[in-house]
């Protein structure tokens, strides 16, 4: 069978999941994914927590292909309403990004730190927005970079501090190679409409507490779990572990990040390399360990090595939660691994009640059926696919998607 037909097959097989037909989960690996050559305009927004997250981890598998395939894969990074006199989650994370690959990522801020409504804006609001469109506009002109990120430009237009048919007609113009990606609450119509991905992030409140529920007298803070249909949640877990490797470099003491992927054995992530020499740059602030086959796995169709592979990166997982060495773990793909029945849910329940108050973990992927331990999460972001250019045979790209 051709590599177009697989990849016909797959998106088939993907849609009659979401309709609830067909075999149920499923993970596309790195080998099965064809890539495309022009760029795509992506937007993500909603109410829930992973936008700006998911922005740092497509600029991480950016950088990563330029080393992968020694490219020219510059990133601009143009943060809207972040200016000086706050302190934001990515700001570490975007300068231990810039101290490893000086040469590869820009940033820019615009901005005043304080929230403020439409009524509330005032003249330098106006002017610091347009200073960013300025940039933004030159940049995508020079066609210089490979990813231009416009974080928190949502809702700079929803408060009308641009012109949105400006925007709009700007970004329709783009590079044909270029990558654009928007971030932040309330994106308005017109630009969704142009848009060819759009995944909403929502967020989901926990259910009232019982007492007689024992996962509710429970409950412990720091995890945080990304599910959905939608694009976004290992990307957001990448820019999850940045931010977490950029809070160690930045407090100067030990913040370990261990960055476990199931379902993803094989080779062609471009984080990789990325992620690589992050551990150059930065020795003993980052483990990383991928399992499982290089092949796609579908409910009714698992193997025993699947189970294996599923065990042995989950005993890896136990301890290093149990041991508290690490600040953050990033348990990547778990969520189908446990809906594909490869993993029981208790042990991964009893981990997370029993793991220590300074440890943050991350549990991202799809499922059918939200495990238990969902209710233990106190952060759930939800997100939602409105629009993917796959479902219009787009091919996914390197650098981007994988």
């Amino acid at each position: 069978m051709s590599s177009q037909t697989e990849a016909a097959k797959t998106l088939r097989e993907r849609k009659q999941t979401r309709n609830g037909k067909g075999q149920g989960i499923g993970i596309v690996t790195a080998a099965d994914r064809q890539e495309r050559s022009h760029g795509q305009l992506h937007i993500y927004d909603g109410e829930g927590k992973g936008k700006s997250q998911a922005a740092l981890g497509v600029v991480l598998r950016t950088i990563g292909l330029g080393i992968c395939e020694k490219r020219r894969t510059r990133v601009l990074l143009l943060r809207f309403l972040k200016g000086p006199g706050r302190s934001y989650d990515e700001d570490s994370a975007i300068e231990a990004l810039q101290k490893g690959f000086p040469h590869l990522i820009d940033q820019v801020r615009t901005g005043r730190a304080d929230f403020f409504s439409a009524e509330g804006a005032s003249h330098f609001d106006y002017l610091e927005a347009q200073r960013g469109w300025d940039i933004a506009k030159g940049a995508i002109a020079s066609a210089l970079y490979s990813v231009v990120v416009l974080d928190e430009l949502n809702p700079v237009l929803d408060l009308g501090l641009l012109d949105v048919e400006e925007v709009v007609n700007t970004l329709n113009s783009r590079p044909e190679g270029m990558e654009i990606i928007v971030t932040g609450r309330a994106a308005p119509t017109p630009l969704i409409d142009v848009a060819d991905l759009h995944s909403e992030m929502r967020a989901h409140r926990r259910p009232p507490q019982e007492e007689d529920n024992l996962l509710s007298l429970n409950s412990t803070g720091g995890i945080e779990i990304y599910t959905g249909e939608g694009k976004g949640k290992s990307t957001s877990a990448l820019g999850k572990a940045l931010q977490a490797i950029g809070r160690g470099i930045s407090q100067d003491k030990s913040h370990r990040v261990l960055i476990l992927q199931w379902l993803k054995g094989g080779s062609g992530y471009t984080e990789d390399a990325a992620i690589a020499a992050l551990r150059e740059s930065y020795p003993h602030l980052v483990d990383h360990l991928r399992s499982g086959r290089d092949a796609i796995v579908w409910r009714g169709q698992q193997q025993p090595i699947d189970y294996v592979e599923a065990e042995r990166a989950w005993e890896i997982a136990r301890a290093a939660i149990s041991s508290g060495l690490y600040k953050t773990v990033i348990l990547d793909e778990l969520n189908p691994c446990v809906d594909l029945e490869l993993l029981p849910v208790e042990p991964i329940v009893q981990t997370l009640l029993r793991k220590p108050a300074e440890t943050e973990v991350i549990i991202t992927g799809r499922c059918k059926n939200p495990p238990a331990y969902f209710d233990l999460a106190s952060i759930h972001s939800e997100m939602v696919c409105h629009k993917h250019y796959a479902e219009q045979g787009v091919d996914l790209k390197r650098g981007v998607d994988y």
